[in-house]
């Protein structure tokens, strides 16, 4: 549904006169205003059927109650108000075939690679504090993975806020990327995707990707293990702090385990979101469509991955388990990693695996999995459950069959480049086969 942008400026100064604090107020008198004018602006733009688009300084106003409120009251009022008015208000849709229509005079919270336009530039450069940059998204997730790394496992109304505003952040991006990469699909014009929000977000020199990929890592299995179960240090402390508090001090630590877990599914789409943007970013580049300008970054999976590997308290988090009841009647080595070879051994079946994850995801996964069985076998320990992981083919099938599936996929494609951790693992494979029998 189109909205016209009709002027409506007596109704933005009424209520933008309501956040004036000039004079001397309670807090309490400053937070009242703050919500009759969120109540007064769903009033004006959520209400009537075809009501005029908030202006750009409705926006930063609501906004910067998310942002600067101190109140969980006013911090969820503001959140779920700036959550509707983008549903009513999109700025970017798909229109007809391979058509993306971009509001190009609609607000945003991210001020990166932004067209400042005509009357409201003025007064989007004087609020541009407010507004995201790539700098600013980072340190938001250095504090919200701050928060969640101290000992005290009570979140302050801050901390609270800061996840507020990266679900918001991220409901943006998100709304801003899918067109494009429907689009994309539609056309496989690389443009689409590059002009995303996310992607002018992590080609940017302020922000270093490596420190956000360990952060949100960070924080997903923070809030992921919170989400599981409670340990006892964290119950513990909630119960001592509840009832030493007050109602609103209470409200604050149930809010804040609704909030969390908003938060950690907030932060796998926005690693889902960069996994998407890198398979479209190898597929233009394969074809000759990107440039410099599109900088180099290394993907996602291999910084995962490669976190994992140094860090394996993470694992559970984001391997998924296999679980299997006793009374199946499928077998079982299908979870083992011998079975992940000959999968991958058989060019029929590693094409239709191949399709749906990529060939370099492909590559990883079975050099990050011979690298696992070797490290399993260093560990006399793990002896009884090493054939229920691995399977019974001894070291030098195994290491046969890592060498078999590299030469298939390479007759999957022929210019394949492989990395030079997959390099290793190969040349580890080959010395191992020939020294066993």
């Amino acid at each position: 549904m189109e909205h016209p942008r009709r002027c409506n400026e007596g109704f933005d100064e009424n209520a933008l006169a309501m956040l004036d604090s000039s004079g001397v107020k309670e807090a309490c008198d400053v937070d009242d205003d703050r919500n009759s004018f969120l109540e007064a602006v769903r009033s004006a733009y959520l209400v009537p059927d075809s009501p005029p688009t908030p202006s750009w300084k409705i926006f930063n106003a609501t906004f910067q109650i998310l942002r600067e409120s101190k109140s969980l009251e006013l911090a969820v009022a503001s959140y779920l108000l700036l959550m509707e008015l983008d549903k009513r208000y999109p700025r970017v849709s798909t229109g007809g075939v391979g058509e993306l229509v971009v509001d190009k005079e609609a607000w945003s919270p991210f001020i990166i690679g932004l067209e400042v336009i005509h009357d409201v530039a003025e007064h989007a450069l004087a609020n541009s504090e407010l507004l995201i940059d790539s700098s600013r998204f980072s340190c938001l997730v250095v504090d919200i993975s701050q928060a969640l790394n101290k000992s005290n496992s009570v979140l302050l109304v801050k901390d609270v806020e800061d996840m507020l505003v990266f679900q918001y952040l991220i409901s943006v991006i998100e709304a801003d990327f899918l067109p494009r990469q429907t689009l994309y699909k539609e056309t496989l014009d690389w443009n689409h995707p590059r002009e995303s929000i996310i992607n002018i977000l992590l080609t940017s020199r302020k922000l270093n990707f490596k420190n956000i990929v360990k952060d949100c890592m960070l924080i997903a299995d923070k809030l992921s293990h919170h989400q599981q179960k409670h340990c006892p240090d964290d119950i513990k402390n909630a119960n001592n702090f509840a009832k030493t508090s007050s109602d609103g001090d209470l409200a604050l630590v149930i809010a804040a385990d609704q909030i969390g877990k908003g938060t950690c599914l907030s932060m796998q789409k926005l690693l889902t979101l960069i996994l998407e943007l890198d398979v479209m970013k190898k597929e233009a580049d394969l074809q000759g469509c990107t440039s410099r300008v599109d900088g180099r970054r290394t993907p996602l999976l291999e910084m995962v991955l490669d976190e994992l590997t140094y860090n394996k308290d993470q694992i559970s988090t984001f391997l998924e388990s296999s679980v299997r009841t006793r009374r199946s009647s499928e077998s079982s080595d299908d979870t083992t990693f011998e079975y992940l070879l000959s999968s991958f051994s058989a060019t029929s079946s590693a094409k239709a695996i191949i399709k749906k994850i990529t060939l370099e995801v492909a590559r990883l996964l079975v050099a990050h999995a011979f690298q696992a069985y070797l490290s399993l076998q260093q560990q006399p320990k793990h002896a009884t459950t090493f054939t229920g992981r691995i399977g019974a083919s001894s070291l030098s099938q195994i290491c046969n069959a890592m060498i078999v599936t590299f030469q298939n996929f390479r007759k999957i494609d022929e210019s394949m480049e492989i990395t030079s951790f997959e390099k290793e693992a190969l040349f580890t494979a080959a010395v191992l086969s020939e020294k066993e029998p």
